[in-house]
């Protein structure tokens, strides 16, 4: 991609960002044009060019830049610093929330782009999706406690389980058409909830 995107004051980044992530969580890949993202970020399509060489190296750094924005957020809430699993989620939620108050159309964009089939991105975005997952959990479970789950646990299980709920989720919200955020929240809230009643150790 071309330096002077970064040159743009930071609003008018995040008013292309914005585009892409509204644009592309609409659409899938192939039938997104590059001609409806300049037009909601009120800019010609030729500069939207200028700033990136094709549709695919925007959506890449569309798909990274949430990565490395949810990173962010995530550590300033301190997520990654607790020893107790269940407050790091609960910390998490709202971090992400805050997150989606300023970017609305990345969570729609984030899980639409995760089960994107066309075959320029898809190994990409997986490969990519792994590499930060990883990271996260690792930088989780530095500092996790293993005294506060119940005796015996299958962590990594149970990390895996917790995954797997998760994906299940929000496949099924995608299959409605959508998500919707404070759905999400209250559901999330519960599913936590229920986790802790039966992973947390009873004293």
């Amino acid at each position: 991609m071309n330096e002077r995107f970064f040159s743009l004051s930071p609003e008018r980044q995040r008013a292309i960002i914005n585009a892409g992530y509204r644009v592309f969580s609409q659409n899938t890949y192939k039938n997104s044009p590059m001609s409806q993202i300049a037009a909601q970020a009120q800019i010609s399509k030729s500069l939207l060019f200028h700033y990136f060489r094709n549709k695919k190296e925007l959506y890449l750094f569309l798909w990274d830049k949430c990565a490395q924005m949810t990173i962010e957020v995530l550590t300033q809430y301190g997520c990654y610093e607790q020893e107790e699993l269940f407050v790091s989620m609960e910390r998490g939620m709202r971090a992400k929330m805050e997150l989606i108050r300023r970017y609305p159309d990345m969570a729609n964009f984030t899980i639409r782009a995760f089960y994107e089939k066309e075959p320029e991105i898809s190994a990409a975005i997986q490969q990519s999706y792994h590499r930060y997952f990883n990271l996260k959990a690792d930088s989780v479970r530095i500092n996790l406690d293993p005294a506060q789950f119940i005796p015996g646990l299958d962590i990594p299980m149970m990390y895996r389980e917790m995954y797997w709920a998760s994906e299940g989720y929000l496949w099924e919200m995608t299959q409605r058409g959508g998500v919707d955020m404070a759905q999400m929240e209250r559901d999330f809230t519960r599913l936590i909830a229920f986790w802790k009643s039966v992973y947390l150790r009873r004293e």
